[in-house]
């Protein structure tokens, strides 16, 4: 089943208006924004060194905020700012030469490429299809069932699909079929509204529920690592997160029946036909499926049992990051693996941008530079006079908000999640747990079409407006930031996590 085959005879999408403000807005940043850079750098490196800064953190603040700007003007490709940022440190001796390049070693770029590996084998066996195909036929006999079903669906592939982009491409087809088959209306019809928008909102919350979700989580988890002194692991994010996840979804959901009542606009006997035909088109399980399905069983047990592994084996345990690239090695193996390199969908640019976007946040850390413009924020704001409570409140909501600003997940969280750490030190507050609980929003890039490229995905189909997804994702924002700021008083106490 292709995307191209599923839009067939389906209504043009629709295009967003050229020339709009907002458009003007961006081509001037795109267009001025090397010139823009190359003021914030000089004005940052030359400027007389403020007190209580050192000279490297001066240069590291320089290097961070020029490469900021150019990450979010998109002048240049993410990935070459990355490359410009590494070598900035080097040259003006922030860090050591060893220290701004070593970051492409990380064991959270082997899990990034682990992750694409067995995204790429997951695709290419057919099981993810096969899976969403029988669970909609199988449970989905009414218009609210069948919309919970897709909500449930995205909620599991979420688990072997670590990659928001891929899941959107496996589930935007299939709601298309249902669209279609059920005559509804690109635009007009509140069936597909919320079919659709409901779709953008649960990839973001399951994503924010598992840490390999997407790349944002396990680079939030190495920061909390290095930074805070926090060990996160696979089953401590998912006891944490996927309740709020769960909840927050379900609250959005209600929601979402309220803002869109579809009625009886669409008859769904003719469109369970038609998916039970597609489902039974696909066949047998493959060989290549049940290599993917044993892969994935063996990678989550080993992922699940994490905690246990040094009790189960004398001392020894294997580590996500470890289990990923047995998991990706399985996939590739020649006779017992399903892939081949050249078919492994990694996204180099990715693992240069994260590679850069680590090398300035981690200097920015080492040479006292974030704590130094976060101390400037707690008592510019006052936050050192605000309750631990409320700190906690603003700081979720300031996290989630944040997207319609950077709407890079990866750029956010290498911006956010060292400076709420610098914040909790300087506060006397528990670092680990206010950069967990942040961590958490960091997939909530949900209320605009150009914040994601799933949210790029799902608005093509022309089934919703600019001005619904940011009414909607507005109130998921307001929904997820409530539940995770009352569940660090309540759910995080219980985990043994303090404040």
């Amino acid at each position: 089943m292709t995307t191209q085959e599923t839009n067939a005879g389906a209504a043009p999408p629709a295009q967003p208006t050229a020339g709009s403000p907002d458009d003007k807005q961006k081509s001037l940043l795109n267009r001025y924004g090397i010139f823009l850079a190359a003021a914030v750098f000089l004005m940052l490196y030359l400027m007389p060194t403020p007190e209580g800064l050192e000279p490297e953190g001066q240069k590291a603040l320089a290097v961070f905020c020029t490469a900021l700007t150019l990450w979010v003007a998109g002048t240049i490709p993410i990935y070459l700012t990355s490359m410009l940022a590494i070598v900035g440190l080097a040259l003006t001796g922030t860090v050591s030469e060893k220290t701004a390049f070593g970051t492409l070693g990380f064991n959270v770029i082997w899990l990034m490429v682990s992750a694409f590996v067995l995204t790429s084998a997951m695709v290419k066996s057919n099981l993810a299809s096969r899976f969403a195909l029988w669970m909609v036929t199988r449970f989905g006999g009414t218009p609210t069932r069948t919309l919970a079903i897709l909500v449930l669906i995205n909620f599991v592939i979420v688990f072997f699909i670590p990659s928001t982009t891929a899941r959107a491409s496996l589930m935007v087809p299939i709601c298309i079929i249902l669209l279609e088959i059920y005559k509804a209306v690109p635009g007009r019809s509140n069936f597909g509204k919320l079919m659709m928008l409901q779709g953008v909102q649960a990839d973001a919350l399951a994503t924010s529920g598992v840490m390999t979700g997407t790349a944002a989580n396990m680079i939030a988890v190495q920061f909390i690592f290095d930074q805070a002194g926090g060990d996160i692991g696979y089953m401590d994010w998912l006891i944490a997160g996927m309740p709020m996840a769960l909840l927050s979804m379900f609250l959005t959901f209600l929601v979402g029946l309220r803002l869109f009542r579809f009625g009886d606009e669409v008859g769904f006997d003719a469109g369970m036909s038609r998916l039970e035909e597609q489902r039974r088109n696909l066949g047998a399980i493959s060989l290549d499926e049940k290599k993917a399905m044993s892969i994935f069983l063996f990678t989550v047990t080993l992922w699940a049992t994490e905690d246990y592994h040094e009790a189960l084996f004398n001392g020894f345990e294997i580590s996500i990051y470890v289990t990923a690239v047995i998991a990706a090695i399985l996939c590739l193996m020649p006779r017992i693996g399903l892939l081949e390199w050249k078919e492994a969908n990694i996204k180099w640019d990715l693992m240069i941008f994260a590679a850069g976007a680590y090398a300035a946040g981690n200097a920015l850390e080492s040479t006292g530079g974030a704590q130094w413009v976060i101390g400037g924020l707690v008592y510019g704001l006052g936050l050192e006079n605000m309750s631990t409570t409320l700190v906690y409140v603003v700081v979720i909501f300031l996290s989630t908000f944040s997207h319609m600003i950077f709407t890079s997940k990866t750029v956010r969280t290498t911006i956010l999640i060292p400076a709420f750490i610098a914040l909790a030190k300087t506060l006397n507050m528990d670092p680990v747990t206010l950069a967990l609980a942040a961590s958490f929003t960091l997939t909530y890039t949900i209320t605009l079409p150009p914040h994601s490229k799933v949210n790029t995905l799902y608005f093509a189909t022309g089934y919703f407006s600019v001005l619904e997804q940011l009414k909607y994702g507005i109130i998921t924002c307001l929904i997820g930031s409530a539940v995770i700021s009352a569940s660090v008083f309540t759910w995080f106490r219980l985990l043994g996590y303090g404040l």
